[in-house]
């Protein structure tokens, strides 16, 4: 059988849309490869941050329960100021349930909003971890210098300030967003046969290290890329204003921001006699909401009119579930019950993003998830270069060769004419 090639036709070669995907796919990746390792290592290692603090610090975090009831909130309140001093004034309390928790007392104030890092812009950051039978100080933690915290503001801003830090991480997950698009793409098999398939879903183990490396880079960004696709967009919503926007008026199929009741305290009624408000209003809750894991108590505020305001989990871990709870601040009457049935689909998807982002809101098969999709992540951008810089060896190489190749098989006369013309010139 004769071979129907004309011998001057040449094979086909990628079309323009190809080579633009890739062209991208490789300049955008060099480009953001350095912030998405940053970003894709400190969430890899923030997933398991409570776990890992609850084993490091439980001398501090956890008390021996006791068979009676927890000493009044307002009394706690009081032996944790103290502690803390009343220059921090505590912004707000968490409760637990879990009757071998400590509880935790935070005081928070900004600082320069104008400095470089966020060690600047934060004036102090500490948490009293308190006994609730005892109101013995476990503990005053100094959370600007707590590893987790560093990490999570390493991958929140680069420990720069918000308006700088945050943008820059933002345009990276952007652009690592279109990178795993474009790879795609470029994973995609020309052919779904069984070839295809081994090359496209097997790392070839037994494979050189320009193979393996290779593999890596493909397959295992092919494995991760939803879940990745995923904690990308939702850390988006964080960067830009415009991105949660979106996502909102999405969810929601709305443009019109939420409308909630306001209510305020009774400035004329006299407070409670014998006993504080906040106490009161603390045990309606706990006795309204008995399976609730925690309670968070926010300051009221120097406004008279302002509420007692509380928020109640119904997960250990998790922050999506809850529901809101105002107290008139002199009589500790309910004033405000808001549950999940109150919000809208946007607000609903916006309170679940923290969650989604660290994989809590699927528990512990979610985090798991978010831990392996964050590390396959880190990877990529050390993978994807040294596919790039081996490549570009290889074509060194092959030009290399090439040239000697053609100095090979040049004619012997050559040299002579070579030598000829030079006389001549001279």
């Amino acid at each position: 059988m004769g071979n129907n090639t004309h011998p001057n036709s040449k094979k086909k070669g990628p079309s323009w849309r190809k080579k633009l995907n890739a062209w991208l796919h490789l300049w955008l990746g060099l480009a953001s490869g350095i912030i998405v390792f940053i970003v894709a290592v400190t969430g890899c290692l923030f997933v398991f941050q409570k776990e890992i603090t609850d084993w490091v610090h439980h001398d501090i975090l956890y008390v021996t329960p006791r068979q009676q009831p927890p000493l009044p909130l307002s009394e706690l309140h009081e032996k944790a100021q103290a502690a803390l001093g009343k220059e921090f004034p505590i912004n707000g309390v968490y409760t637990y349930r879990q009757p071998d928790r400590a509880w935790e007392f935070m005081t928070y104030a900004a600082g320069d909003k104008n400095a470089l890092t966020i060690f600047g812009t934060t004036a102090y950051y500490k948490v009293a971890l308190v006994n609730p039978y005892s109101g013995e100080i476990t503990a005053i933690r100094d959370m600007k210098k707590d590893f987790f915290i560093i990490v999570k503001y390493l991958h929140w801003s680069l420990l720069l300030n918000d308006k700088v830090g945050q943008p820059i991480v933002g345009w990276a997950t952007f652009i690592f967003v279109i990178l795993l698009i474009t790879g795609l793409i470029l994973w995609w098999p020309k052919k779904w046969n069984k070839k295809s398939r081994e090359q496209s879903f097997k790392i070839k183990w037994s494979g050189n290290f320009k193979r393996v490396n290779y593999d890596l880079h493909n397959v295992l960004g092919f494995y991760a890329m939803f879940i990745a696709l995923v904690l990308a967009l939702t850390g988006m919503v964080w960067a830009f204003k415009w991105f949660q926007a979106t996502v909102y008026v999405v969810a929601s199929r709305s443009v019109t921001p939420p409308q909630h009741k306001v209510v305020t305290s009774d400035t004329l009624a006299l407070p409670l006699a014998n006993v504080k408000p906040v106490d009161v209003a603390y045990a309606s809750a706990v006795k309204q909401f008995p399976k609730a894991k925690r309670i968070g108590v926010w300051a009221t505020g120097p406004d008279k009119a302002a509420t007692i305001r509380m928020s109640v989990y119904w997960g250990k871990e998790t922050f999506y579930d809850h529901d809101d709870l105002q107290y008139d601040r002199n009589t500790a009457k309910l004033l405000l019950h808001e549950t999940d049935k109150d919000r809208n689909a946007g607000e609903k998807l916006i309170g679940m993003n923290y969650d989604i982002h660290v994989g809590a809101i699927a528990g512990l098969p979610g985090k798991i998830l978010a831990f392996f999709a964050s590390l396959i992540c880190a990877t990529l951008p050390v993978t994807g270069f040294l596919v790039w810089w081996n490549k570009g060896k290889k074509e060194a190489k092959h030009s290399k060769q090439h040239h000697k190749k053609v100095r090979q098989h040049q004619p012997e006369t050559a040299p002579i004419i070579s030598v000829v013309e030079n006389v001549s010139m001279n």
